[in-house]
């Protein structure tokens, strides 16, 4: 069963009478499928409401959906080709983040992706998208196997943050970070990122260090997570949406900010109830922003200079 988020609870009444339409009377009764086709409109139109006033922690909510399109979704829909490449040749591989080589509409890519998986068994797997040091690791020898072979490198970003365990620090994570942000603003071919849900303090940035950043209209991209945020601030992780409120975590704040460079419209009621139309604007967004990568000089050069005039 779908998710019902708290500010949806108006539309499931709706969904539900859907329902009890198509159990109690034939389909191809004429009133029953106006009826049902009139249900239907209403609930765009009350999605469309709802989903264009959202508020920051709402918008936390829909990020974190299970039901939102995850990596294996957009590989599947936007990518062909794909030859996935594993192991950092230091410790071994990371499932959290999953990448090769891969075609976008024809075009060569390097395709570097963080995967929360889908179910119990596949959420596991991938350690619900917390990449550990050898995640980043093996993200640093694809960064130079693609500045080697002069291919785009496109990213993909969903991680609540880098994976936080004792073993995780003992291999170096924040320097395993570090060095991958170090690489991306060395090398010498286009980066596009795209936020797809949540994108998590350093866990994130080390896959956002681009030329391009965009971002799916209901993700976040913040410094800490807001439960993270209200523990520090307040000792009371209850305070989360207020912390949400300060964070400025939302694509709209971030496009103010010139932190991202553009928002990948959602279907109404959020990326989960329609994921190929999701797939198909963020593919559309992300070849728009390869093609205004051809014209960059320097590339690695003005790379820098934009992270460097954040600060």
């Amino acid at each position: 069963m779908a998710t019902i988020l708290e500010f949806e609870k108006s539309v499931l009444s709706l969904e539900k009478q859907i329902e009890e339409l198509q159990k109690s009377a034939p389909v191809e009764d004429p009133s029953v499928t106006s009826d049902i086709t009139r249900l239907r409109e209403k609930i765009d139109k009350m999605l469309k409401k709802l989903y264009s006033n959202l508020s920051p922690w709402d918008t936390v909510q829909v990020a974190r959906l299970p039901e939102r399109p995850k990596f294996s979704d957009y590989l599947k829909g936007m990518f062909t080709d794909f030859v996935e490449l594993c192991g950092d040749r230091i410790c071994g591989d990371d499932p959290a983040i999953v990448c090769g080589f891969a075609k976008i509409d024809n075009r060569k890519c390097m395709l570097i992706g963080q995967e929360k998986g889908f179910d119990t068994e596949s959420r596991i797997k991938h350690n619900f998208g917390m990449p550990r040091p050898e995640g980043y690791r093996k993200v640093i020898r694809l960064l130079d196997l693609a500045d080697k072979f002069n291919l785009p490198i496109i990213t993909l970003i969903d991680t609540s943050g880098a994976y936080p365990g004792l073993e995780s620090e003992e291999r170096g994570q924040a320097e395993a970070i570090a060095r991958c942000i170090e690489k991306s603003l060395k090398i010498n071919v286009p980066i596009i990122s795209t936020i797809i849900g949540e994108g998590g303090s350093g866990g994130a940035i080390a896959l956002a260090t681009a030329d391009f950043v965009l971002m799916l209209e209901h993700s976040i991209y913040s410094v800490i997570s807001p439960e993270g945020c209200a523990s520090i601030l307040w000792k009371d992780d209850k305070k989360a949406s207020t912390a949400a409120e300060i964070l400025h975590l939302t694509a709209t704040d971030l496009k103010k900010f010139g932190i991202i460079d553009s928002i990948i419209k959602e279907p109404a009621g959020g990326a989960h109830r329609n994921k190929e139309k999701t797939i198909q604007s963020v593919k559309k967004s992300i070849l728009q922003y390869l093609d205004k990568t051809k014209i960059i000089k320097d590339i690695n050069v003005k790379r820098r200079d934009r992270f460097l005039n954040v600060l």
